[in-house]
């Protein structure tokens, strides 16, 4: 019997591969001769270089020392890079992150995405023929204008100053001038939303207060936001109010498509695609997914509605662990799902969880498979 294992990570507490290989390890306690296929997965956040360098053979981490969120800090971070067809995959939460920040230092009004700019510059003198920028996690709400500025955009105040690149500063913003010479290859932006750059749903509004942003401070962010709108319709001819995605990492998906012409894709499609994850569920019994709280956004372009939706069109059924589980029956057996699991009780500390965040994995998954054994052994 053949099971497909395709995690999401744990947030705070287990990568994806450490999901997978847990999970593989309580269905073994029950049943040591089920085949599991370990897939580690992402949807454009964090944790998606080190999804696709499970997924694919050769891949290589690049360390690359860059500017921080706060950009008199430098960090060590790095991209992922493929030399059997010069990729790289840069995740700019590794230079521009909320997690690489304590909690009193979050503040989007003083925060760049300049890091993530200098690892992309790092990929293209590389040689890399294609760039996937992974874009969720971030600590900024700078419209992209970091990123752009590490890679000779300028943004001139009505002195033809450079104004700083950060959240704070949009609204000085005069002119924006384009780098003489650009040095990006072609650039797709990985991520897992939707949401405009601006308005009720937009970058300031809807992700400033999850990067330490005070009501006050979202009110300056969202005007700058609207105002760099402005510029870029002026200066560069955009418009990129309707932009689906245009909102995600605070602002950078409309800064990359319009200061690097990249395009937009959904993180867990293109992740999935290059996992192959259609084709290992071909022969497969069950699949099982899973991530830190299956809620309702987990329905709603992550991890597990990617792989509930693969596995349905394979006719293979699906089973949830998670940490939480949130959502009913009635609301996620309509995807597939045939069933979802918590790994522990919603009044556990959250501390013990975290220490025993791998054996509560596994107990789970062994829990399920010892239920589930005389029907899974006539499959």
């Amino acid at each position: 019997m053949k099971i497909v294992i395709a995690m999401d990570k744990f947030k705070g507490g287990l990568s994806a591969g450490e999901a997978c290989r847990n999970v593989a390890a309580g269905l073994r306690e029950v049943d040591p001769t089920v085949v599991s296929l370990e897939i580690p997965l992402a949807d454009g956040g964090e944790g998606t270089a080190a999804a696709l360098m499970a997924a694919r053979s050769g891949g290589e981490w690049i360390p690359v020392t860059v500017a921080g969120p706060l950009t008199d800090r430098a960090v060590v971070a790095g991209y992922a890079w493929f030399p059997d067809d010069l990729t790289a995959v840069v995740e700019m939460a590794a230079a521009s992150g909320l997690a690489l920040l304590a909690d009193h230092q979050r503040n989007p009004l003083v925060t760049s995405t300049y890091g993530t700019g200098q690892l992309l510059e790092a990929a293209a003198r590389r040689g890399a023929r294609r760039i996937l920028l992974t874009i969720g996690g971030s600590a900024t709400v700078d419209g992209g204008v970091g990123a752009a500025a590490a890679l000779g955009w300028r943004f001139l105040d009505t002195n033809g100053n450079d104004v700083p690149p950060d959240g704070g500063h949009l609204l000085e913003i005069a002119l924006i001038v384009p780098p003489a010479t650009r040095i990006l290859p072609p650039v797709t932006v990985l991520c897992d939303v939707t949401n405009p750059l601006c308005g009720p749903l937009g970058a300031a509004t809807v992700f400033g207060p999850q990067k330490g942003a005070t009501p006050a401070m979202v009110t300056i962010l969202e005007a700058g936001i609207n105002h760099l709108t402005e510029r870029i319709l002026a200066d560069l001819g955009r418009d990129l109010t309707n932009l689906p995605g245009g909102g995600a990492a605070g602002g950078l998906g409309a800064g990359a498509a319009v200061f690097f012409d990249a395009g937009l894709a959904p993180g867990i499609a293109t992740i999935m695609d290059a996992a192959r994850l259609g084709d290992a569920l071909a022969d497969a019994a069950w699949c099982i997914t899973g991530e830190g709280s299956f809620d309702s956004q987990s329905l709603d372009g992550k991890v597990v509605s990617g792989v509930a939706a693969t596995a349905r069109q394979a006719e293979v059924p699906v089973v949830v662990i998670a940490g939480r589980v949130e959502i009913e029956p009635a609301t996620f057996r309509p995807h597939g799902i045939h069933a979802a699991l918590a790994t522990h009780a919603p009044d556990m500390p959250i501390r013990e969880v975290m220490r025993r965040e791998a054996e509560l994995l596994r107990a789970t998954a062994a829990r399920w498979m010892r239920e589930h054994a005389a029907f899974t052994r006539t499959c």
